[in-house]
């Protein structure tokens, strides 16, 4: 991977970047040729029975990057609110992720909170981690809440002056109020899927980078309810990948994981036996 995952936010088109809910899915995007992958809290959140922005899925969540590190793609976590109200405890969460990058939200119980708490954690994320693409996500337009232009640039300096990388605003999708958030903030734009838009389109309007979010966990559990019905109803049954292609994507995956522990492994040894030495 000689690209960073910074370099993706600037290159000729937008980064279009696929949200995985498990190692299943996140095989497929990267086999499919994707350089990067995220992770989508809501999918996390439903694959494992509960609602999306409570704070449940922190452990699902580590638990996924830490088996996803082993791809040979930019992997960047989706953590709601970072998890805790301690700045300094979220640094360190992110720290020992592995991760190209994170989501962070600016908003709780479905209601902004004062920028300075999101501004906070970013300052502490780039302490302990400074290498970590901290994605700034303003919730101004998916809660309807001070869903100006303005508020929403407000807020976004805010977390430029924390050390915020890129930020991203769901819920945006009018073309006249896209071109303004990319112009009035030196980060790179990041917007969930406007079906109205091409990516041509939103690269026009100065977007760089557009995630999937829970879309394509939610497209898979409706094509899946599908395949039941076609066969309950003696209706066409549509092609998959094969089994033998899936496993092997699996089988592979867990040579590569296997590879990548005994690598770390010997690394933490090496460094155990340097310190060692007077």
């Amino acid at each position: 991977m000689a690209t960073t995952f910074r370099d993706l936010h600037y290159g000729d088109e937008p980064l279009l970047l696929p949200n995985a809910w498990d190692v299943g899915s996140a095989l497929a995007f990267a086999a499919a040729g994707f350089p990067a992958v995220g992770t989508t809290s809501f999918g996390v959140n439903a694959s494992t029975g509960r609602p999306d922005a409570a704070g449940a899925s922190k452990e699902a969540t580590v638990a996924l990057i830490h088996r996803l590190r082993a791809l040979p793609v930019h992997v960047t976590a989706d953590i709601e609110d970072g998890f805790s109200d301690d700045p300094g405890a979220v640094g360190e969460l992110v720290a020992g992720l592995g991760a190209a990058g994170v989501n962070l939200e600016d908003s709780a119980g479905g209601r902004l909170v004062d920028p300075a708490i999101p501004a906070a954690k970013i300052a502490a994320i780039k302490r302990a981690a400074p290498h970590v693409f901290v994605n700034a996500r303003v919730d101004s337009y998916w809660f309807h809440e001070d869903d100006t232009v303005e508020a929403v640039l407000a807020r976004a300096a805010v977390y430029v002056e924390a050390g915020a990388d890129g930020f991203f605003v769901p819920g945006a999708a009018d073309p006249a109020v896209l071109e303004r958030l990319a112009a009035g903030c030196p980060l790179p734009l990041n917007v969930l899927v406007v079906p109205s838009l091409t990516l041509a389109q939103l690269r026009d309007l100065g977007v760089r980078r557009v995630s999937t979010g829970s879309l394509p966990y939610r497209v898979a559990i409706d094509a899946a309810v599908g395949v039941a019905i076609a066969v309950r109803d003696g209706e066409e049954v549509p092609s998959a990948t094969s089994y033998a292609d899936s496993q092997q994507r699996l089988l592979d995956f867990a040579q590569l994981a296997d590879s990548g522990a005994e690598a770390a492994a010997d690394a933490l040894d090496a460094g155990a036996g340097a310190d060692a030495v007077p």
